[in-house]
């Protein structure tokens, strides 16, 4: 199923959390060209190829500003990070590029911004035209404006991409929810789904598309306005109504066409 599948996608946002480290963790900032030290202003700045590193993390930017302030923990309290100019966030296998990040350290939120937001790991690429965010203290990680998750030959639109994280006993973070809003679209090699929102569950294992769905599988449709899907018996249902709009007794419908050829032979040129 599509949306199990895609969630691992956005799970490639979580080297922005990385940076929530401990800031007791030594930070490590390099450039090409200049460190500036700013006394009044309370700020570093490096110049030329900058790069940040703490962890596993590295932050590479044409220029960074470190903003410090002293506080009873150090007198070396780092509370933003900014980044200008071909920006990257690397951990591990996963890099983040854009143009613009900004890091508040007090509030837990790490925004990127640029024309080309991308986001890839060796299994999927996320991209966004607006923005990617992660809120530490939620656990959440979003892609905004025409959001698209790509994994293998299945790909996920949506106006925001949503990933809803845990934490074990053990501080390990994991999937909880995914969230899709706004102009759903779901493409495999076979269907097409589309809808208002989607959210797969992993503990259930489930899936639920609301508002306006619509299932094409070759000239074959369905429509309705809610469907479940459960993932460990691989069935389908699609109801006429949905919880949000309070009404009961819509109609689903079906068109089936039995001489319609499969959905990849369609797409074949004739």
């Amino acid at each position: 199923m599509m949306l199990r599948t895609l969630s691992l996608a956005l799970l490639s946002l979580t080297l922005l959390g990385n940076l929530a480290m401990a800031q007791d963790n030594s930070i490590e900032i390099t450039a090409d060209k200049t460190l500036e030290w700013h006394r009044t202003k309370l700020q570093y700045v490096a110049n030329g190829n900058a790069v940040v590193k703490q962890g596993s993390t590295t932050i590479r930017a044409d220029k960074v500003t470190a903003d410090y302030r002293d506080s009873a923990k150090s007198s070396m309290d780092i509370y933003r990070m900014t980044g200008v100019g071909t920006v990257s966030i690397e951990d591990k296998d996963t890099t983040a590029t854009g143009d613009h990040l900004v890091y508040e350290l007090d509030t837990g939120i790490a925004t990127m911004t640029g024309k080309d937001l991308v986001m890839t790991s060796p299994e999927q690429t996320v991209t966004a035209t607006e923005k990617f965010e992660y809120e530490v203290q939620k656990g959440q990680m979003t892609a905004y404006g025409n959001a698209k998750a790509v994994r293998g030959t299945d790909t996920l639109h949506a106006d925001t991409i949503a990933a809803i994280l845990v934490k074990d006993k053990d501080g390990k973070e994991s999937l909880d929810r995914l969230d899709a809003t706004g102009n759903v679209k779901i493409i495999t090699p076979s269907e097409i789904l589309t809808g208002n929102k989607a959210t797969y569950n992993t503990k259930s294992n489930t899936a639920v598309v609301t508002g306006a769905v619509k299932i094409t599988r070759g000239q074959n449709v369905l429509t309705g306005e809610r469907a479940e899907i459960d993932l460990n018996t691989d069935i389908s249902r699609l109801f006429g109504s949905s919880i949000e709009d309070g009404q009961v007794g819509g109609r689903v419908r079906g068109v089936f066409y039995p001489d319609s050829k499969p959905a990849d032979e369609a797409k074949k040129p004739q």
